[in-house]
């Protein structure tokens, strides 16, 4: 008898789980407040609502400045230039990211040195600075990924000891905070970003964090065509990176209820735990205890393929028939990725066994909107995962062609 849906057999779950972005009428507010105005503009930077926004997003997470951007990526370039990276400085990145990460380090002129990640919580390992380390070496650019925050302190030493600086990558660290400071508030700089997906959203939006005025004024000139925020004087050939005003008046209503989803996501991320100890085979990723509050992006799992034997983008699969969202090559060992340049000296590698297990063979991302309700909801993720885990004999050597397309990286997915 057919137990698995992927198998003919019927899903654990067949209603969708909580739709993403989540809004009401605060936004609603906000945008016709906007619109009515006639003032949509960033301009003059930082407009009404762009700096009330800047203001506040700064507060929450500690930092003395916000620097209102576009969109996350160009707010990690924005970073990584504010803190003086140029042509030829390297950069020490983890090699298990997204390509925008070591993406922004080469728009800057500089050359990414990807290091392995911890194989506990897939954050950038500290073991392996000095191995990253060069003359060349100015700044260290730790991702908190998924779940987790990259360890600040051992980073924050290593930096000190070497004089580098040091750019956190926020992207999935909204309202996260280690020993009680807030991400983006720990290193020189700190970049988040509101794509569609993120844990707040404006459709696109992003924002650089600090608390040097310094590197503050240098962000504000890149972001606003070149001006100064003192004075709006001219100082550099700029670009215009500012945030609209819509996006701003959707940001605060979004960060409104930041703290509410963030102690809901980890009550139901706590719950799910529970309900998947003692399976066999299936971790979740670790939790540093000086990580006094998560953002849970994504709830990250550790499948271990040779001890089901069978390939972990089956098992995702599988999942997903059961009618659980999730992904396996969420993200790729950079330097392998197709979308990332391969062109000699543009990089530097070292060796990166932990980062390549993670991207290709073991972890699973199931999207945050799985934690954005009720109990039942993680009871169902875990329900399924336990079904196929019980009934994994019936995927060894089973083709489908949804676990094919779960083992292509998203690079390949975007040309079929």
């Amino acid at each position: 008898m057919l137990k698995l849906a992927i198998r003919g057999g019927t899903p654990v779950r067949t209603t969708p789980f909580p739709s993403w972005p989540v809004w009401d009428d605060a936004e609603r507010r906000g945008l016709s407040e906007v619109l009515e105005s006639g003032n949509w503009g960033g301009f003059p930077f930082p407009n009404t609502k762009g700096a009330e926004f800047a203001a506040r997003f700064a507060a929450v997470h500690g930092a003395k400045y916000g620097i209102a951007a576009a969109n996350g990526t160009v707010a990690i370039e924005l970073a990584v230039q504010a803190a003086g990276i140029g042509a030829g400085d390297e950069v020490i990145v983890p090699a298990y990211t997204w390509d925008s990460t070591a993406g922004a380090v080469l728009f800057s002129g500089g050359v990414p040195v990807f290091a392995d990640v911890d194989p506990e919580r897939y954050c950038l390992d500290p073991a392996q600075l000095d191995a990253a380390l060069s003359q060349r070496t100015r700044a260290i650019l730790p991702v908190h990924l998924g779940m987790n925050m990259a360890d600040m302190d051992a980073i924050g030493a290593f930096a000190a000891k070497h004089s580098l600086a040091v750019i956190e990558d926020c992207a999935h660290a909204h309202g996260a905070s280690w020993n009680g400071r807030g991400a983006g508030s720990l290193g020189d700089a700190g970049a988040f970003s509101f794509q569609s997906s993120k844990l707040m959203s404006a459709g696109e939006g992003g924002i650089v964090l600090t608390n040097s005025a310094a590197l503050h004024e240098r962000a504000s000139v890149l972001i606003n065509c070149g001006r100064s925020a003192v004075g709006g004087n001219f100082r550099a050939i700029g670009h215009n990176y500012r945030m609209t005003e819509f996006q701003a008046a959707v940001l605060l209503a979004q960060l409104d209820r930041l703290d509410a989803q963030t102690e809901r996501r980890e009550k139901n991320a706590l719950h799910f735990e529970s309900c998947l100890a003692g399976v066999e085979g299936i971790r979740v990723v670790a939790r540093d205890p000086r990580q006094t509050r998560r953002a849970i992006y994504h709830f990250v799992l550790r499948y271990d393929a040779a001890h089901f034997g069978v390939p972990r983008d089956a098992f995702v699969a599988a999942l997903a028939a059961e009618g659980v969202p999730a992904e396996g090559v969420f993200y790729e060992a950079v330097y392998r990725s197709p979308l990332f340049p391969a062109a000699p000296g543009t990089f530097r590698v070292l060796p990166c066994p932990v980062s390549e297990r993670a991207a290709y063979e073991e972890s699973v991302w199931i999207p945050h909107n799985v934690l954005e309700g009720r109990t039942r909801d993680v009871e169902d993720a875990a329900a399924a995962i336990r079904k196929i885990v019980d009934h994994i004999s019936e995927l060894r050597g089973f083709e489908h062609p949804s676990i094919a397309e779960k083992g292509m990286s998203r690079a390949e997915r975007l040309t079929v």
